[in-house]
């Protein structure tokens, strides 16, 4: 049997999917709205982008889709973006906020 896939192992994953233009990872910026995991390791994950207008997203959504096929034992991949609630700054950890002096 393979190993059950956890959400932490899909956010320690997507900390290495960096958004170019502000290079902070997708994870810490607070771009995942949601993650759900079936009994068959089938991923459905809610992703949002900074802007409707990020001239970035198709890149950033490849390596995520990437990153989390190349997990093990997962199933299926479902990458939904969704723009609400609409990304603000806030929505960034509080660890890169604070590195950022906010």
């Amino acid at each position: 049997m393979s190993k059950t896939i956890t959400a932490a192992d899909i956010t320690n994953a997507l900390k290495n999917t960096v958004d170019p233009e502000i290079g902070i990872n997708i994870v810490d910026l607070g771009l995942i709205y949601g993650i759900r995991i079936d009994d068959s390791n089938d991923i459905d994950m809610r992703i949002t982008m900074t802007s409707p207008m990020c001239p970035v997203t198709s890149v950033i959504m490849a390596d995520v889709q990437l990153r989390l096929e190349n997990l093990p034992g997962v199933g299926k991949v479902n990458l939904d973006l969704v723009w609400e609630p609409a990304w603000s700054p806030e929505m960034i950890s509080e660890e890169f906020r604070i590195a950022m002096g906010a």
